[in-house]
């Protein structure tokens, strides 16, 4: 025998604890990801550019790369 619950396809209720944790994680997602790129940035400055070159990076993109601002038609950076 099937048995149909009404509330099958309802979203979750919102609580505010919920929405606190949301806003937090993001928060904190937000400070991990500023710190990965920074060190990304850091990592690849200290290549020569002859390194960054066999990557497709020019120097004064770096930044750019690191953030995912590519060209997908030509996989260039922007």
């Amino acid at each position: 025998m099937t048995t149909i619950y009404s509330t099958a396809g309802q979203p979750a209720p919102q609580s505010v604890p919920g929405g606190f944790f949301r806003v937090l994680g993001n928060w904190v997602n937000g400070i991990v990801t500023y710190f990965a790129h920074r060190h990304a940035i850091q990592t690849l400055s200290e290549l020569d550019d002859r390194a960054l070159r066999d990557i497709g990076i020019e120097r004064s993109r770096i930044e750019s790369a690191v953030r995912g601002n590519v060209d997908p038609d030509f996989g260039r950076i922007m």
